[in-house]
């Protein structure tokens, strides 16, 4: 079970290393979800000298007052037996402690850096890890001591300002609290028992530390504390006895002062018979097999907010999208695979995967027919203009049957207007076209991710549709033109003739201009431009789609990859100029995504061997 707990150990110190320690999030923070003992206490009540006591070493600073300013997480690592002890701070990587009075000072100047040399807290917490043999695997917080009133040099919140910052810590779920109370004081004013009870009111996730027993008046003991009658927890109360202030001027090795601890609780007649769950040595046990059930019961609740944050910032860094290369053929390749993604889902919406290529159909089947019978051709085939046009088309000489030429500049006439509505649609569809682009752009992740490259995949798709759509314009009049300069002979020819609705062909030719015969005439022709109409409806939309529609899908960036071939790196380089932010979050994430799947990978492999 010791692994757990190193194991632990080596998530918090990643977690901190990469700041994902008390980072605002949706979710908490992978260092908020595990298990950790907290170490509370008010001032002079022997915080310290418990914990130097549990280590086995003189580290701590020492003084009046407030001597803890800032929250010190410390990680003991057991090593094996002969291995000479050391200790590592997380600000100060790669370098070894093997003086514990240069650890001591550390602390102090780490502190004055933080805050300076003037009695104020910092909240931003010091990382210590010390290895040695004389200890057990153990995370111990230590806070600043509560206090009751500020000294000079404080400004009058500090009181509450220590109170809120040992809360923060306390009131976790995950976090178990070590609440130091001197024995020589009452137990009602204990600042620790206080502030536990507050946050902690069934005592589930307290242990209780009775300090200086030895300094208790004569003819009293703390044994009804000890053994639960004065104030219950639900684990049972330790009793410590540290060095005293003399012990600790003297240097007095810490090996002696936990044997004289051990020979205290065996020779006190009132404490003899506790000796057992007595003393440091006792303490540091205790909480070690605790802290490794405390862990083991909440490897599923860890397991499942690791597997969640995972999958957040895989999604996160999907939308971010993925890192510069940094040689050109990297940088070409990478365009070129955004490229194609947004050619992908500009084909989309096109082939109705995603909407807006449906509109397109909307002016085939709607807008054009529309504009086909808006047409107006009551000026072309009016009584004056057929008269006009086929007196002027025979020339001096008169038609002998049929007004041929005329029937020509007339049909001509009226079918020259339908241009407009041909335009119109070429028009139409080149502006769904470049909505659907700009569409593709927007929807397109790692076009975000690259303003230089969004502009310019835009502005060459845009580029590309204007030319097809000249040439669309021009194939889609020409249907037109063809209309006009080459008219369907069957449909004349199954016309009736004069002569067979009995008409006279011997009569003058100025009776074939009655009204009655411009009428038909106008009536055939109006028949027969409707009849290329209803040809055209079908055949613009022919010539629009393939000139438009499908050479976008073909080939809506080729001019522009053909412009890329020739860019040199810089430019290359230009078009990816990525955001420095968006750099440096893309990093921090994929260091926070290698950290949780380590993590996920050992915590599965330490819950499957349980």
């Amino acid at each position: 079970m010791e692994s757990l707990i190193s194991l632990v150990n080596k998530i918090q110190r990643a977690c901190t290393a990469l700041g994902d320690h008390g980072e605002a999030s949706a979710l908490p923070t992978l260092w908020d979800s595990l298990p950790a003992i907290a170490v509370v206490g008010g001032q002079s009540s022997g915080k310290s000298s418990v914990l130097e006591s549990v280590v086995g070493k003189d580290f701590l600073p020492r003084g009046s007052g407030i001597v803890t300013r800032r929250p010190l997480v410390l990680q003991l690592h057991k090593i094996d037996e002969g291995s000479r002890e050391y200790a590592e701070f997380l600000h100060l990587p790669r370098k070894r402690f093997t003086d514990f009075a240069a650890v001591r000072k550390e602390i102090q100047d780490e502190t004055d850096r933080e805050t300076g040399r003037t009695k104020q807290i910092s909240s931003v917490p010091i990382h210590l890890s010390i290895y040695s043999p004389n200890v057990v695997n153990l995370t111990l917080i230590d806070l600043p001591g509560l206090t009751k009133v500020a000294v000079e040099g404080q400004p009058d919140s500090i009181v509450q300002d220590i109170e809120n910052m040992v809360r923060s810590y306390i009131e976790k779920p995950n976090c178990i609290i070590l609440a130091i109370s001197p024995a020589n004081q009452d137990l009602a004013t204990s600042d620790a028992i206080k502030i536990s009870r507050e946050v902690d009111p069934t005592g589930d996730r307290t242990i209780g530390v009775l300090t200086k027993i030895d300094l208790m008046d004569k003819g009293t003991d703390a044994v009804d504390i000890l053994e639960g009658r004065a104030y219950r927890l639900k684990f049972p109360w330790i009793g410590v006895v540290n060095r005293s202030q003399q012990d600790i001027n003297k240097n007095v090795d810490m090996i002696a002062a936990r044997r004289r601890e051990r020979e205290y609780f065996n020779t006190t007649p009132e404490y003899k018979h506790l000796a057992k769950r007595m003393g440091s040595e006792h303490l540091a046990k205790m909480l070690s097999k605790h802290l490794e059930t405390v862990i083991k019961s909440k490897i599923p609740g860890i397991q499942s907010l690791i597997n969640k944050t995972i999958a957040e910032l895989e999604a996160e860094l999907t939308r971010l999208g993925k890192p510069v290369a940094a040689d050109a053929g990297g940088k070409l390749y990478a365009i070129m695979e955004i490229c194609r993604s947004f050619d992908q889902i500009f084909k989309e919406h096109l082939d109705g995967v995603r909407p807006g290529g449906d509109k397109i159909y909307n002016v085939f089947d709607n807008q054009l027919p529309a504009a086909l019978k808006r047409l107006q051709f009551d000026r072309q085939l009016s009584m004056e203009n057929i008269r006009k046009l086929i007196t002027e088309a025979d020339g001096y000489q008169p038609h002998l049957i049929a007004p041929e030429q005329g029937y020509r500049r007339l049909i001509e006439s009226s079918l020259i207007t339908i241009r407009g509505p041909a335009e119109a649609a070429v028009d139409a569809v080149h502006s769904l076209l470049k909505d659907l682009v700009h569409k593709a752009v927007s929807e397109t992740l790692d076009l975000k991710q690259y303003p230089g490259l969004r502009v310019e995949v835009g502005a060459a798709a845009v580029d590309s549709l204007e030319r097809m759509r000249e040439e669309s314009k021009k194939a889609t009049l020409q249907l037109v033109d063809m209309e006009c300069g080459y008219l369907t002979v069957d449909f004349f020819r199954k016309l009736p003739q004069d002569v067979d609705k009995g008409g006279n062909p011997t009569h003058s030719i100025f009776d074939r201009y009655n009204d009655s015969y411009l009428r038909r005439i106008g009536t055939t022709i109006l028949s027969y431009v409707n009849m290329v109409c209803a040809s055209l409806r079908h055949s613009i939309p022919k010539s629009i789609v393939y000139c438009q529609v499908r050479e976008a899908k073909r080939s809506l960036l080729d001019h522009f990859f053909t412009e890329l071939g020739k860019m040199d790196q810089k430019r290359l380089s230009s078009l990816l100029n990525e955001d420095p932010a968006i750099m440096e979050r893309r990093g921090a994430l994929a260091k926070r995504l290698e950290l949780y799947r380590s993590a996920q990978a050992e915590i599965d492999a330490v819950a499957w061997s349980k």
